[in-house]
């Protein structure tokens, strides 16, 4: 495995209750070690822990307990050096609506720092799409070139890791292909990619490994490949001709009827093909009058990991 580009021991963050509530457990001692030069993604239901824990490793959130460790840096020992080596693309739209991209950029930059001469913000302007609206106000700019503006604010100081936090929630395919080419072309040049997503299809298609993380703990961390051959699972929804009619059966299959007489039928892809799930429907006599197949959701996989993880 390569050298750490973030190593995680024993993370904890505890959020005080109110005058009367109980304490909130954010993070419940994680321990995660993310590789240089990966794309590495971070998955998890809303409320599951991510943004706390990006919070952490941008500095912008106090841990209550453990140990963070980023490009080498210990996050107590040395602060500034962790903090640098670390750019983050947040959710929010979080940007002075006064300042033009590349003033919003060189304040960005001195903030980290950076010197003058070191500076290459048309650079990286022109790398997120935005070379012709360097003069522009923020203000004026539509809501998926601040998200390009967003990425470039991230990269000013020449982080070892960047971190997406959502970067494709609600943006238009254009933006998104754009978005994910930049991010190889980045970690093709060495750098490490962390990304939060909703999107199961998305991280299978950009990540190397993946973290899933559900009320503040770690459930599963595996290679991309490996993990998704364990997320196969299907539901056949069918609609029978006649109500009332008898459940398929077999092996690999579990079968139930809702109210309205709609039949949903659950089995794994890689253990039970769909014809041998039709097959079973045939057998207990349904005539089909409608039929449709989902892939499990990534609610599906928490609710899937969770129970391995407590059995």
């Amino acid at each position: 495995m390569a050298a750490g580009a973030i190593e995680i021991r024993g993370l904890v963050k505890t959020y005080a209750g109110g005058r009367h509530g109980p304490e909130k457990h954010a993070l419940k001692g994680i321990d995660l070690d993310i590789p240089q030069g990966s794309v590495f993604g971070l998955l998890g239901p809303n409320g599951a822990g991510k943004s706390t824990l990006i919070n952490i490793l941008a500095g912008l959130v106090v841990k209550t307990a453990g140990r963070v460790t980023i490009w080498g840096f210990d996050q107590d020992r040395n602060p500034r050096q962790s903090r640098a080596s670390i750019g983050v693309m947040p959710q929010e739209l979080n940007l002075d609506p006064f300042f033009t991209p590349r003033e919003a950029l060189e304040v960005q930059a001195g903030l980290y720092g950076v010197p003058r001469g070191q500076r290459r913000s048309d650079e990286i302007l022109a790398l997120v799409g935005l070379e012709d609206k360097a003069g522009a106000y923020a203000r004026t700019l539509s809501g998926g070139m601040r998200r390009r503006l967003l990425l470039a604010k991230a990269l000013v100081h020449h982080p070892h890791i960047l971190v997406l936090d959502e970067p494709t929630a609600g943006v238009d395919i254009e933006l998104r292909a754009m978005l994910w080419e930049n991010v190889r072309r980045l970690n093709r040049a060495g750098m490490t990619i962390i990304l939060t997503t909703h999107y199961l299809e998305e991280a299978e298609e950009m990540c190397d490994e993946i973290a899933i993380i559900n009320e503040g703990a770690v459930v599963a961390r595996d290679s991309t490949a490996r993990l998704l051959d364990r997320l196969d699972g299907r539901r056949m929804i069918l609609t029978p001709e006649a109500p009332g009619t008898t459940l398929p059966q077999g092996s690999g299959i579990e079968a139930g009827q809702w109210a309205d007489g709609t039949i949903e039928i659950s089995y794994r892809a890689r253990e039970t093909p769909a014809e041998t799930v039709l097959e079973a429907v045939r057998a207990a006599g349904i005539r089909i009058r409608d039929l449709r197949i989902e892939q499990a959701d990534l609610q599906d996989v928490f609710l899937d990991l969770t129970r391995s993880k407590a059995g």
